[in-house]
């Protein structure tokens, strides 16, 4: 059997397809982001997100594909998220994977997409076991114990909100745009990332995460700067940038200050790990990549990210994934659904 692996993703709003090889590594890596779409909103809306991905999926495929230079006859296995993320959105990728599948009688491979992002810094680095794999982004925030590939328990998660999420729903209340993350870095960078209003940092005490009590302290110090109006859910200070950046920044820093609380208090729970991973759409930010790699210098910890473009969703952490799963021989039928 080849050992060619096509992975698609498809679980939120962006529509990703790849190929790997074990031996090639990564041999194509096609995306199509519809930001754009969701921006007016503000975040993602499900029905928008699942009828870009059906008027997409086959060209990116097939970009994939031919970026390869490759056919599907080439193709040992089809891996696909399957979980978890929007159940429209998902029902398109996995419903295209297994029409593939069946056609081209190829193997197919369920993913969850959390443990794509979980491995995604392992496609471009050679990342020691036992490590720590801190995960963030718009949906998801966890903290990861990783014995090997596909061996990997999740030790914190947040109880609320995603760090990301934070960083869009401060960015919509600020009137900025979304998604939130870069435009509050870019504003916190020019106040020198100092932290003006010292909002509360929460859970100092366990590897769980919580955001929800941070976008409140943010609102409340809007409120408390006569910037926002709670009977009318408006910003009316809307041209005050100085504020603007103050709490970019220092949003920014407490949640830096939580992710450096958590992966100091992990390193002491699991004095046997070598190295600590940062993935998700949130390991795109420079200031917490570096705070991260600052304190991994200091415990003598190998410190790992991906590129930038296996961060964000992609069909690539995907591949990955369902070649490993392919040399463990674990399959999935064509039962394959969503969710499960």
């Amino acid at each position: 059997m080849a050992d060619y692996i096509l992975g698609i993703e498809s679980s939120c709003d962006e529509t990703g397809a790849a190929v790997y090889h074990p031996k090639q590594g990564m041999c194509s890596n096609a995306l199509f982001s519809q930001i754009e779409l969701h921006t007016q909103f503000g975040g993602v809306i499900p029905e928008i997100a699942s009828r870009a991905h059906l008027g997409k999926i086959n060209h990116i495929v097939q970009e994939a594909l031919d970026q390869a230079g490759i056919t599907l006859d080439d193709v040992g296995a089809i891996a696909v998220t399957n979980k978890p993320g929007l159940p429209g959105s998902l029902l398109v990728g996995v419903c295209f994977a297994k029409s593939l599948a069946y056609a081209k009688n190829i193997p197919i491979i369920g993913v969850n997409h959390l443990e794509g992002h979980v491995f995604s810094a392992c496609i471009e680095n050679q990342v020691p076991f036992p490590h720590l794999c801190l995960t963030a982004s718009g949906g998801h925030t966890s903290l990861y114990l990783v014995r090997g590939y596909g061996d990997y328990q999740e030790i914190g998660h947040t109880r609320d909100d995603a760090a990301g999420e934070a960083f869009d729903k401060v960015a919509k209340l600020l009137d900025l745009g979304y998604p939130g993350g870069p435009l509050i870095e870019r504003l916190a960078r020019e106040m020198n990332f100092e932290d003006f209003f010292h909002f509360p940092r929460s859970m100092h005490d366990s590897l769980e995460f919580s955001f929800s009590g941070l976008k409140t302290a943010v609102l409340y110090r809007l409120v408390d700067e006569g910037a926002y109006d709670m009977a009318r859910k408006q910003l009316i200070r809307p041209d005050d940038l100085e504020l603007k950046k103050k709490v970019a920044s220092s949003l920014l820093v407490a949640i830096s200050d939580m992710f450096i609380d958590k992966i100091t208090l992990a390193s002491r729970t699991y004095p046997e790990v070598k190295a600590v991973t940062f993935v998700g759409g949130v390991a795109c930010n420079k200031f917490i990549k570096q705070s991260l790699e600052r304190l991994c210098a200091k415990k003598k910890l190998a410190f790992f990210t991906p590129s930038p473009a296996y961060c964000t969703d992609n069909g690539g952490m995907i591949a990955f994934v369902g070649s490993y799963k392919a040399a463990q021989g674990k399959y999935d039928s064509l039962e394959l659904d969503i969710l499960k």
